[in-house]
């Protein structure tokens, strides 16, 4: 289908042979829509830098098939290469002997990227994240997150269709962390279609559309965002401090309502975690009388967090 960015269809890769062979992927298979932003989240080993270098041509499937706007990143690796730009998080693959701006444009010419537009990009792309001050200092003097920056410079380059993000935030403070969320952003919103793999779940809860989650090398998640954060279980967490006596468990459990383990008890008071299953007008009711005949000092609601979700779903398959 032409709005399909990215498809794979029944995807593995293995490496050795006989007893010694190890399946990276095993028959994966999903599609990305143009213009969206999908994460691809899983433990160490399970798959997800194998499958970027995939749809980056870097390795070859063992068996299915993988295309790029239709492209096939086998047989038509050249069409994938133009269309996509991959970056992966570290400190290697630049000239370290070469400056910020120099190593921008090598890369450039070797992505077939005119002089022209390299000329003209590399002045926004360096002042986007933020080398601009450093952008004529040898690479070698560069910290490990301007490194990464510059990678991402690299990426953006060639104004690709399709970025391939292997842990961008890798190595950057939160500003720095920041910026690039904020880059990645603007590229969507420019229709570029982003593939993502990232530890920090932060960066998947303020950019991802859509969830791959892989374990050992099969896909057992793809949901919305929205829907997979509600694998956790539950809608929100109530923390609540107080001074005197705690409520009791057996009072602190109610329809809808649980607490997460006993109240903590120190010297200056109680603290009691709730779960709510949905949230609603009727939780402060059944809140009020859970605490009633308690002095309470504060009440703190937070909503799940897509890392407690996640430790529900690939945890349910250990």
């Amino acid at each position: 289908m032409a709005d399909r960015a990215i498809e794979a269809d029944a995807v593995s890769r293995w490496f050795g042979r006989g007893d010694d062979r190890v399946e990276a992927l095993s028959e994966v298979s999903f599609a990305v829509e143009a213009g969206t932003i999908t994460a691809v989240l899983g433990e160490n080993g399970a798959g997800k830098t194998t499958m970027t270098k995939i749809l980056a041509t870097l390795l070859l499937p063992s068996s299915g098939r993988a295309s790029l706007f239709g492209h096939d990143v086998a047989h038509d690796s050249g069409a994938c290469r133009r269309l996509a730009s991959v970056v992966f998080g570290g400190e290697r693959g630049l000239y370290a002997q070469l400056s910020g701006r120099d190593n921008l444009r090598f890369f450039g010419m070797l992505a077939g990227v005119s002089r022209r537009d390299t000329k003209a990009r590399i002045p926004e792309l360096l002042e986007q994240v933020g080398l601009s001050d450093a952008a004529d200092r040898r690479v070698e003097t560069y910290s490990k997150g301007m490194k990464q920056r510059l990678h991402i410079a690299i990426g953006f380059l060639p104004r690709p269709r399709i970025l391939l993000l292997d842990e961008p935030t890798v190595g950057l403070d939160p500003l720095e962390a920041d910026r690039l969320r904020d880059a990645i952003a603007v590229a969507r919103d420019d229709g570029v279609t982003v593939l993502l793999t990232s530890h920090n779940l932060i960066d998947v809860e303020r950019l991802a559309d859509r969830v791959l989650l892989l374990d050992r090398g099969v896909i057992i998640e793809d949901l919305p965002l929205a829907e997979f954060v509600q694998r956790a279980g539950y809608a929100a967490a109530v923390t609540i401090r107080g001074v005197g006596d705690p409520p009791s468990l057996d009072s602190a459990s109610s329809d809808g309502i649980s607490p997460v383990a006993d109240s903590i008890v120190t010297a200056d008071g109680w603290e009691l975690t709730l779960r709510v299953l949905e949230w609603g007008p009727g939780v402060f009711g059944k809140l009020a009388v859970m605490l009633a005949g308690t002095e309470v000092s504060d009440v703190q609601v937070r909503e799940v967090r897509l890392e407690e979700a996640f430790a529900q779903a690939a945890g349910g398959t250990r």
